[in-house]
């Protein structure tokens, strides 16, 4: 109940908490989640509003709910950096630090829509993860970069439930062992532009909304359950399902290897 009420406070009072004592920067991590009923259209306009920061409340909320005290702030730029983790980079000056807040965006249009967090060549995931020689040949398998070695479901490429068993067991104990490292690549990343915090922006029409979360508080909540293969031969890592893209008119993009989840299950996470 505790949390509600403070939850309630901060997203209907921003200008009186922008004046106040914000959270320490240290315990950060430790902060929950903040919504609101403010729908967004694009990045952009997300960008735009901490820019306006002066006057527009929800970036005041934002800030303050970051560990800011607006009125310690001297500039706040935001920017979105091409084909990295955070759709928008804030950087902000205060009198002591210039401090940097990279932000994963994810647009939603309903509670049920799905997410693509991170997409891919499989030759650089093996790179990233260090993928054992045999796991990598299983999956050319199912991403159709290998023809199928007996009858599947579709031609040019095999599920994994299509696999030999020892196949399946290798590719489940690798993403087990490195789980941790493999979601933090998806959700975080590890480049200039790493992401701090998740915004989903659910754009409905009715009940427009939405939340701001730590990323590691993302990152522990969709990561959590267990490593499967699912009925349609596709993995699960907790609430992250990897599939191959598909689609494209079967260019060869189509043969990529992505990540999806429902950015949306966040508003029921308390």
């Amino acid at each position: 109940m505790r949390k509600a009420i403070i939850l309630f406070l901060v997203s209907l009072g921003a200008i009186l908490f922008a004046d106040a004592q914000a959270t320490p920067r240290s315990a950060k991590a430790e902060t929950g989640s903040l919504t609101a009923k403010n729908g967004f259209r694009n990045e952009t306009e997300i960008a735009g509003k901490f820019n306006n920061w002066r006057t527009d409340t929800d970036a005041q909320t934002w800030l303050a709910f970051m560990g800011y005290k607006t009125s310690g702030i001297k500039e706040v730029l935001a920017s979105k950096p091409h084909g990295e983790k955070a759709d928008v980079e804030v950087k902000i000056t205060t009198a002591d630090s210039v401090a940097r807040e990279g932000i994963s965006i994810k647009l939603v249009s309903s509670n049920n829509g799905f997410n693509q967090i991170d997409k891919r060549w499989l030759a650089h995931y093996a790179i990233m993860w260090k993928m054992p020689a045999e796991v990598v040949e299983s999956l050319k398998l199912f991403v159709g970069e290998s023809k199928p070695i007996r009858s599947s479901k579709v031609p040019g490429r095999m599920y994994l439930n299509e696999l030999d068993t020892e196949d399946q067991k290798r590719i489940l104990d690798f993403f087990k062992a490195n789980r941790d490292v493999i979601v933090s690549d998806l959700f975080r990343g590890d480049g200039e532009f790493d992401a701090d915090w998740i915004m989903v922006a659910l754009k409905s029409t009715d009940k427009p909304r939405w939340i701001l979360r730590r990323i590691d508080h993302a990152i522990e909540f969709f990561s959590g359950g267990p490593v499967e293969i699912t009925r349609n031969g596709n993995l699960r890592i907790g609430r992250i399902t990897m599939q191959r893209k598909g689609g494209d008119g079967g260019r060869e993009t189509a043969k990529m290897l992505q990540f999806k989840i429902n950015p949306a299950l966040l508003f029921d996470k308390n």
